[in-house]
């Protein structure tokens, strides 16, 4: 009897920076994790590929054909290490698929991506842009990986200070980190926009070793300090789950406690989407919460060093920044010292006592009549970072903008996605 085939879709665990990317995409709900891999349901995944573009490694771009019956569950895909091999001809055979069947699926062509239009829930995917801005510089990504044990690279501290305030109303849970490492003799370019992966040292509960965990890169192009290898983090220190319950993040409390002098281990960089414009007089909005301001003082800075030297023109800069409370918000002072006719920062606060809730999407409701005509310049550029659960609310608020301006939302929200004008990268 001819078994069923089927091309199965698999992550790669070895390359995978748990950026959860592709889950927060996936329109069929097929791909799911815990707190080691990220795998894909063979009976769910519709091979749509919305997940292949935007994943940050290309660690999701690797298919197995598979009998139907013996394709792999996701509990066994929860406990790889690295990728199963390819079947061969002759197993395929022995497992009852026949070489017509076997060709078929191999050339199969990919599903369209299902539409998530009319009501369904909220898809990050139908709004926000794979491709990176027209203007944007050439990024260069995954130039160092754990497959590559030839292409490794250490690099050292050279800076460590906390970036929330400190004092009697600013306990543990605020502390955040501005991390400068130093890459020495190896190229490392990154763009404003990029992430890199730490690989925290030591093992897990079952011995295996830690995973890389992602962070975006918080300084411009030409390094943290001008004209030197060098780049830098913003990192919070995780002392509770999403829950509340008392946990402490591997890789967040290893890089808080880094001495000066101390090295680690990094692999990257990533992205080539979430980039800047670089054409004169382009606009960028950023709105972003706690540690998703790393991009945005990132292109900050590099308008600002542009600036300085005389040498570009640029356009509007805003920042709709959100925190719990001033004393959570990183770089609260060092923001206040940037000139008002350089950059229009705004701040929201959700747990200021005494003072009602105020979330980023309020304060761009707030603004709507500068927001309006921006939504429609093609030189306008939104870049969105921080928690997950802040992307809807953002989205709606641009919708409800462009509505209430006599826009059509459909018409500015395709045209923000295919001109690379809209970049959600949330967590």
């Amino acid at each position: 009897m001819t078994e069923a085939v089927i091309k199965q879709h698999l992550i790669d665990p070895e390359i995978c920076i748990r950026c959860n990317t592709c889950e927060a995409i996936c329109p069929v709900g097929a791909i799911t994790h815990d707190s080691r891999n990220y795998v894909v349901k063979a009976d769910v995944c519709n091979l749509c590929m919305a997940c292949i573009s935007p994943c940050p490694t290309g660690s999701i771009d690797n298919w197995r054909t598979m009998p139907k019956a013996l394709a792999y569950p996701i509990e066994d895909q929860l406990l790889w290490d690295e990728l199963p091999a390819e079947l061969s001809a002759d197993q395929l055979a022995a497992a009852g698929a026949s070489e017509g069947s076997v060709a078929e699926v191999q050339k199969a062509a990919p599903a369209p991506a299902a539409d998530p239009s009319g009501q369904v829930p909220f898809n990050s995917a139908t709004f926000g842009a794979t491709m990176p801005p027209w203007s944007a510089a050439h990024a260069y990504t995954n130039l160092y990986g754990p497959k590559a044990a030839e292409k490794t690279l250490t690099a050292k501290v050279v800076g460590n200070v906390r970036v929330t305030e400190v004092g009697a109303t600013a306990g543990a849970d605020y502390d955040t980190h501005h991390i400068v490492l130093d890459c020495g003799a190896m190229p490392f370019p990154v763009l404003e926009g990029q992430s890199i992966a730490i690989v925290p040292p030591g093992t897990d509960g079952n011995g295996r070793a830690h995973h890389a965990r992602q962070y975006s890169v918080a300084s411009p192009r030409n390094g943290e300090r001008p004209g030197y290898n060098n780049l830098s983090l913003t990192i919070k220190r995780v002392l509770e789950d999403h829950s509340g319950n008392p946990v402490r993040g591997v890789a967040s409390n290893y890089l808080c406690d880094l001495q000066i002098g101390d090295t680690v281990q990094v692999i990257g960089p990533f992205g080539a989407s979430f980039l800047m414009p670089n054409h004169p007089r382009s606009n960028i909005v950023m709105i972003c919460t706690g540690t998703g301001s790393a991009p945005m003082r990132a292109m900050t800075e590099w308008r600002r060093r542009l600036r300085a030297s005389g040498k570009f023109e640029g356009g509007k800069l805003l920042l709709f920044f959100g925190a719990r409370t001033q004393q959570e918000l990183p770089y609260f002072g060092p923001l206040q010292n940037l000139p008002k006719d350089f950059i229009d920062i705004n701040f929201a606060f959700s747990r200021t006592p005494g003072q009602p809730k105020r979330y980023v999407q309020d304060l761009m409701r707030e603004r709507a009549a500068d927001l309006a005509p921006l939504l429609s310049d093609s030189t306008t550029f939104f870049y969105v970072c921080g928690l997950k659960s802040m992307e809807e609310g953002v989205v709606l608020a641009l919708h409800d903008i462009a509505t209430s301006a006599g826009q059509n939302w459909d018409t500015v929200s395709a045209a923000l996605k295919r001109e690379g004008r809209l970049h959600l990268e949330t967590y």
